[in-house]
């Protein structure tokens, strides 16, 4: 899982390979970012001397703790090619609030 930020959002990338869209949760609830989702698959291989099949399934969740001021209204998760991408956009309010304070040199 990657987690970036920059002035305007925060962007979260995790790889699910062999996931599907509808394999996944994702949401939001007091600063924090929540994904899960559950991995179920089955293969069936048969031949003429013998009869197999596999069975694997596994769940997972991950909670990721977020700054202040993400705009929950415009929160974008796109799913492809078994990467979730996740935006969370920062409200306008709390981008103009941040400042930069000049490091002086002391003598």
């Amino acid at each position: 899982m990657d987690v970036s930020e920059n002035d305007k959002e925060v962007k979260v990338e995790i790889e699910l390979p062999g996931m599907e869209e509808n394999d996944v949760q994702v949401s939001l609830s007091h600063n924090t970012l929540t994904i899960s989702g559950e991995k179920k698959s089955e293969k069936e291989d048969k031949s003429r001397n013998y009869h197999r099949i596999e069975r694997s399934y596994g769940s997972f969740s991950r909670s990721i703790p977020l700054p202040e001021g993400i705009d929950q209204d415009k929160i974008e998760a796109m799913f492809k090619k078994g990467v979730l991408h996740v935006v969370l956009p920062k409200t306008a309010q709390y981008v103009q609030e941040q400042k930069q304070i000049k490091v002086k040199r002391a003598d």
